[in-house]
């Protein structure tokens, strides 16, 4: 075989450059790989998004199955294109829900199985099929955008000038008008505090679409505390049962011992008076005898023998008399 060196540079570049931009299309398209990307594409028409996303989750019956590559706007539809795996098996009839997955707005795509036999690969599930969830943040910000554009001193007075041209109609009807234009008053009085209470929902709704992932971590983490504790839950019942267990012994032990406990406390009891009546003479006799003691034990101190001397004896002769 040839050696490189000995080869045309050029043909070897042009044949690297090649191989590169091969592994690179590749890398860019390993969804689209037998092997690496496997699983069917489907399309369904939508009316809106709904806060559908691109890499959001595909479940049948709750569970993953696949995922959305891509979202298209097609006139006043909405299609969505998702790739499922080729284990998962939904007939012609398949209806498909956008659904909350959290609570602060993360979306699935969700299939309901219908019909018989399998959908054909690149099939699409009609608008007719599909539904799309109701957005609250969208709502409320809606809401307090239309509700800084009403004016409420207008709105108070029609309300009033509706009741007074009313004065003639029957007294339920009036009585109702004027109930609401009480209400469009306190309205009108409060217009400042309603809007710096939906601002503050809004900016409330945002903190917490920014916050998402914090917010699921938590429930994450309280999942595994949770889950420790029902690990445990053998262990502190088996605890319990034998704490139980104990405490029957240990009344049945009082119970069977109370006729021979009663004699000996009776006779301790005796023996606490008497030694509280004879309080002072105890203190007396403990008293003389420290020096005793104190006396007794340098005599036997010093090993166990006697260690003492009797003064004068026997008598020391006088010398020098």
């Amino acid at each position: 075989m040839k050696p490189f060196r000995e080869r045309n540079p050029v043909v070897v570049g042009a044949v690297s450059i090649v191989v590169l931009a091969m592994v690179l299309v590749a890398a860019l398209r390993a969804d689209d790989l037998p092997v690496i990307g496997g699983g069917d594409t489907y399309h369904a028409m939508f009316t809106e998004a709904g806060g559908l996303k691109v890499n959001d989750e595909v479940r049948i019956a709750g569970v993953r199955v696949g995922k959305v590559n891509d979202i298209a706007l097609e006139g006043n539809r909405v299609n969505v294109t998702f790739k499922v795996d080729d284990t998962a098996d939904f007939g012609t009839d398949t209806r498909a829900a956008i659904k909350v997955k959290t609570i602060l707005g993360a979306m699935f795509l969700a299939l309901e199985p219908a019909g018989s036999g399998q959908l054909a690969e690149g099939g699409t599930i009609p608008a007719e099929r599909t539904s799309s969830p109701y957005d609250v943040v969208e709502a409320f910000e809606g809401l307090a955008s239309t509700s800084e554009q009403i004016d409420t001193d207008q709105l108070a007075q029609s309300l009033t000038t509706l009741a007074d041209l009313t004065r003639n109609t029957p007294e339920e009807f009036r009585g109702a008008l004027d109930g609401l234009s009480r209400l469009s008053a306190n309205v009108a009085a409060k217009d400042e505090q309603l809007g710096g209470l939906l601002t503050n929902l809004e900016r409330v709704s945002r903190v917490l679409d920014e916050r998402d992932e914090d917010i699921v971590r938590l429930m994450k983490d309280s999942d595994v505390l949770f889950r420790a504790l029902v690990a445990r839950r053998d262990a502190v019942h088996e605890l319990l049962v034998s704490s139980t267990q104990l405490s029957r012994q240990l009344t049945k032990l009082i119970r069977q011992s109370r006729a021979d406990l009663k004699p000996a406390l009776d006779h301790l009891e005796n023996v606490v008076a008497v030694l509280n009546k004879n309080e002072d003479n105890l203190d007396s006799s403990l008293r003389l005898m420290a020096p005793f003691y104190r006396v007794f034990a340098n005599t036997l101190g010093t090993g166990p023998w006697f260690d003492t001397w009797i003064a004068n004896f026997p008598p020391v002769p006088q010398v020098g008399g």
